[in-house]
């Protein structure tokens, strides 16, 4: 243990800050491994409440965490089905694609030439949707590190269900039921399992309304792009508008500035009745955190773990908040970046909220 009469406060911070830094860049280094335990413990937590349920109806461990698997695989492979259905449908029409493209650049050459302003190309155009698309190919290498992944991200958390309850137990058994260090475990785990279901839930409605929207239209890929949407709107703030870029470019291509006025339009709405609403009804009240910390948040977890860092970044960023608190000296962390209020209890009249309950 360190002497503080012979290492000095400062001198003592300064050393936990150098450890702190080389956890990360260990972490950095083994990143695939990091990501893969942290997926899957979030994956453990948001179908614990699935669990429970089918325990409830008579059902084993092993058999609930069986049904919940074939869920999921079914799950996964519907998503890749229509996302593959939607990518080919796009890969065929490629050289329809390019010829809109060729129509709208003309037509941004001869807008700029009734201005006076003279274009350096002439003839084709220089943008060739060939070569964008060979960007989307060229990541077709890693589709088998990508399978291999979700293999061992299923499999790990499979056993981690079947081994959930004894965890809690045990758990239990070494802190004490009643601790407080159990309640505020209890009380971050449940407001992380209640994030991801929510955020899900609004993301398949943004994503479904979205994706309906730009089928009923006419928008190419539209099965795709609501696709994306889903899963792009786990990251905070930034993610639903890098989803709508692809449809907003395909809506230019067929129908001109007034097809992307109208995508623009239908994220905007989509934003104002579906983000708003729902998302902050359900879920502001229990994870109220700065939007610096967010920000913050997703650029520190996809530079440390990649897009799965950033689409995981807030349950990852409270489950560390969970550690601050569980660390006498690191609580302070918590109450300088405004999210300690997550940990206090109830207020007198005020229903403290079960975990893995959406409110």
């Amino acid at each position: 243990m360190i002497d503080t009469m012979v290492f000095p406060r400062v001198d003592r911070w300064l050393l936990i800050t150098a450890l702190m830094l080389i956890i990360i860049i260990a972490v950095k280094q083994i990143s695939f491994i990091v990501t893969l335990f942290l997926m899957s413990l979030i994956l453990t937590l948001l179908t614990l409440p699935a669990m429970h349920w089918l325990k409830e109806k008579g059902l084993s461990d092993f058999q609930a965490v069986l049904i919940i698997t074939v869920a999921g695989i079914l799950i996964v492979i519907g998503f890749l089905f229509f996302t593959m259905l939607s990518f080919n449908s796009l890969v065929a029409d490629l050289p329809q694609y390019q010829n809109e493209l060729n129509t709208r650049l003309s037509d941004i050459t001869a807008l700029l030439n009734s201005y006076g302003i003279s274009t350096a190309t002439n003839g084709s155009p220089s943008v060739k949707i060939g070569d964008i698309m060979d960007v989307g190919f060229s990541s077709i290498m890693g589709i088998a590190e990508s399978f291999e992944f979700l293999f061992f991200v299923g499999v790990t958390t499979f056993f981690m269900l079947l081994e959930a309850p004894r965890v809690t137990s045990r758990l239990g058994e070494w802190l004490g039921k009643n601790s407080d260090t159990m309640r505020q475990m209890n009380k971050m785990t449940g407001y992380v399992i209640d994030f991801m279901v929510v955020r899900t839930e609004t993301n398949f409605i943004h994503g479904l309304l979205f994706g309906g929207f730009l089928g009923i239209v006419g928008v190419h890929g539209a099965i795709l792009w609501g696709v994306l949407t889903f899963l792009l709107g786990y990251i905070p703030f930034i993610g639903l508008i890098i989803a709508a870029i692809p449809a907003l470019f395909f809506a230019w291509l067929q129908f001109g500035i007034p097809g992307a006025i109208g995508v623009v339009a239908a994220v905007a709405i989509l934003n104002l009745f579906v983000e708003n609403p729902i998302y902050s009804f359900l879920a502001a009240r229990k994870f109220e955190m700065p939007a610096l910390i967010v920000i913050l948040s997703v650029i520190f977890w996809g530079w440390l773990l990649g897009l799965v860092g950033m689409l995981f970044s807030v349950p990852f960023t409270l489950l560390l908040f969970l550690i601050f608190e569980l660390a006498d000296e690191l609580r302070w962390i918590n109450v300088a970046l405004g999210v300690h209020h997550l940990f206090e209890d109830p207020k007198p009249g005020e229903s403290p909220s079960d975990p893995g309950v959406v409110p």
